[in-house]
């Protein structure tokens, strides 16, 4: 169910948008993340939000988020696998938004989702990451629910501007509407940055896999051993915090732990 919109006038909110691409069939989307925060920029300040993308401004995808409800994209014009901080720093430091809000990572391209961090030390500004919902914005202040794990929320407080990624657990966005994709305008802007050929032409790109899972060493003598070990419950330590100790002592407990691992040998 779509939430009722909270309507900030004095907001200025800006959006960060990329080119998605479906898992399967590797066609160029709209990005799950990138939509979500397009819809909760919507949801606040309907008439004051800012979609912005850096790349190419013939690319079709972008008509998909413009089926949201918005009249134009700011597109800042890129060459491909040119390094997009830069030229996104620039123009938020004249646009001065009071909210930045993104995807965690892209689901194209180096997709580090270490964007929003380097805008966010660049621009000098908090970040906060994996938010499901700004619930308020009162005198500078907004009020943030922050996404955690098996679905509990943590309520943070931040001050104006600040950046923030917006988790999956944030509301779902609307369809995209075929009438008001067709008519949004793509403001192209030229962009200063140029692009190192001799760097992106050595790049490479390979589809990302999961990391195997580290097993544990089971020294069963015997059938009734291994079975036990087979269908025991694991019993997780949840690791251990370290406080008012000093700086040998915490490294010591690292170098143990790195010894009890068989990293160090």
């Amino acid at each position: 169910m779509m939430q009722p919109e909270r309507n900030y006038p004095e907001l200025n909110i800006c959006a960060l948008i990329s080119t998605g691409k479906h898992p399967d069939s590797h066609r160029a989307r709209r990005a799950k993340q990138d939509a979500r925060a397009v819809e909760m920029a919507l949801s606040i300040a309907p008439k004051q939000c800012q979609v912005i993308h850096a790349g190419n401004p013939q690319e079709e995808s972008l008509r998909s988020y413009a089926g949201m409800g918005l009249d134009q994209i700011r597109v800042l014009v890129q060459q491909e696998k040119t390094d997009v901080v830069p030229v996104l720093r620039d123009y938020l430091r004249l646009a001065n938004p009071d909210i930045i809000l993104t995807g965690i990572r892209a689901e194209s391209g180096e997709s580090s989702g270490m964007v929003p961090y380097l805008l966010a030390e660049q621009l000098g500004c908090p970040l906060i990451s994996g938010i499901a919902d700004i619930v308020s914005v009162k005198e500078g202040v907004a009020e943030i629910l922050q996404a955690l794990p098996r679905g509990q929320r943590r309520a943070l407080k931040v001050k104006l501007p600040f950046v923030a990624t917006v988790d999956m657990a944030a509301p779902e966005p609307r369809q995209s509407a075929f009438g008001p994709a067709s008519r949004a305008a793509l403001d192209a802007l030229e962009s200063t940055v140029r692009h190192d050929d001799e760097v992106w032409q050595a790049w490479s790109e390979a589809p990302a896999k999961k990391r195997p899972r580290r097993l544990k060493t089971v020294k069963a003598k015997t059938a009734a051993d291994r079975f036990k070990a087979a269908t025991a419950k694991s019993q997780a330590s949840g690791g251990k915090v370290l406080r008012d100790q000093s700086p040998s002592e915490m490294a010591k407990a690292v170098f143990d732990l790195l010894l009890e691992e068989g990293v160090l040998r």
